[in-house]
């Protein structure tokens, strides 16, 4: 069982989440760059997640073969667990990926103690080693949320018939319940979390964070840029995971309305399971104004976000308020000016609003974004001031060790009040 730690010896902190680096996804840097930085600040971290197959489904060649891989990472250990490789598009094999993770997740974390766990949500990845690792064992635990479910999940389709929802309402609920504390990244997270039975007091709101060293102001030619043939053209970059949540067609059908522009490229950059049919419906119509480039690494994603003339985030109505997509705060850093098609009211509205460093648009509504990227191209100085002030933003309410720091108190709060009702059983 973990134990809480004591003064003499550093804090012991177990996290458990799918994604880590080099995995792809928002996530993955995020559980990198919190962890290493913790690691730094004198705790003990030890991370289980899965084997690197994201977002194509398909497992890294380099991590093939092994039931778990145990390494050491800039002063983290890190131990990644087999899944198969599947066709991510099918949900049922996607469903049987989910399961190997737990079932590993789950042995792997037997040999281990720790005084703290961190856990990242949905329940739906994460159940079985959160019920032995957090519940059995009795360990203090905060559960990071990202994505508010069932919610996100009904509002895509994903999730449709009342046994589905059932089932994935309760396994949250189980981890929102046990947990010690609950993370939430956005404020408009609360309302539908206090409708899942969680009080308001154990909500602690505390932002994604982004490596402001690594992402930063580059020269908008860059060597990403021309290799790419991007130099001489105004570039509307999306990058990141083409999936179901962003309604990507409609980027296709503003690029349509601007094709009499021939200096406008509409750049997509990245991998997931609706890339396929995107570039389908692109081939389809013919568009010579779109490009598709594939998933780039981490090292080069300034040069990708420094490539854009202006960095699209999109989202589907009535996605916004269970999602905010962490890579607002990369286009933030990147000091390039954001044109975000999001619901009105969302948090993505909200951060783009509070760091003046955008535009908003309607979600789903073409004819709107098009013109937005008409106002932009033809207003070089509102975009170097949108992009200045973005990069100010970031610099001051998104750095990784603002962020550690909170999650470090927080971590030692759930410890102190383990300890005091450890001692109140004991003494009652």
């Amino acid at each position: 069982m973990g134990r809480p730690g004591t003064k003499n010896r550093a804090m012991r902190l177990l996290v458990i989440t799918p994604h880590y680096p080099p995995d792809g996804g928002p996530s993955a840097p995020l559980f990198g760059m919190l962890c290493e930085t913790l690691a730094r600040r004198g705790m003990d971290v030890t991370v289980i997640a899965a084997a690197p197959h994201y977002p194509s489904g398909r497992v890294l060649k380099d991590f093939c073969g092994r039931w778990v891989r145990r390494t050491d990472e800039n002063g983290v250990r890190v131990f990644r667990v087999w899944v198969p490789s599947v066709d991510r598009t099918r949900l049922p094999l996607r469903a049987l990926q989910f399961l190997c993770f737990q079932l590993g997740a789950a042995l792997a974390g037997f040999s281990r103690r720790y005084d703290v766990a961190l856990f990242s949500n949905p329940g739906l990845d994460i159940w079985l080693p959160f019920a032995i690792h957090a519940v059995l064992r009795r360990t203090p635990t905060v559960f990071s949320v990202y994505d508010v479910y069932p919610d996100i999940g009904i509002a895509l389709g994903i999730f449709r018939t009342p046994s589905v929802i059932w089932a994935v309402t309760a396994l949250e609920r189980f981890c929102l319940r046990h947990s010690s504390s609950v993370r939430i990244i956005s404020e408009s997270f609360a309302p539908s979390l206090r409708a899942l039975g969680v009080p308001a007091a154990k909500l602690v709101l505390i932002y994604d964070y982004v490596d402001t060293e690594l992402i930063k102001r580059l020269p908008r030619r860059n060597l990403f840029a021309s290799e790419n043939g991007l130099a001489d053209r105004f570039v509307v970059l999306y990058a990141g995971n083409i999936g179901l949540s962003q309604g990507l067609e409609n980027v296709l059908l503003a690029a349509e309305r601007l094709s009499s522009y021939p200096d406008v490229l509409f750049v997509f950059v990245g991998d997931g399971t609706g890339r396929e049919a995107l570039v389908a419906e692109a081939e389809k119509r013919r568009f010579h104004n779109i490009r598709f480039l594939p998933f780039q690494p981490r090292a080069q994603v300034a040069e990708v976000l420094a490539s854009a003339d202006i960095s699209l985030v999109i989202l589907k109505k009535g996605i916004g308020t269970q999602s905010l997509p962490s890579k607002i705060i990369s286009i933030l850093a990147s000091g390039r000016p954001l044109l975000a098609s999001v619901d009105e009211q969302s948090a993505a509205a909200d951060l783009v609003k509070r760091s003046k460093a955008g535009l908003c648009v309607p979600p789903e509504d073409p004819g709107r974004l098009a013109e937005a990227v008409l106002t932009l191209r033809n207003a070089p100085e509102m975009r170097e001031e949108l992009g200045r002030n973005g990069r100010r933003y970031a610099l001051r309410n998104h750095s990784v060790e603002s962020a550690a720091e909170r999650f470090e108190a927080l971590f030692r709060a759930a410890v102190e009040e383990w300890r005091f009702r450890r001692k109140m059983r004991t003494s009652g």
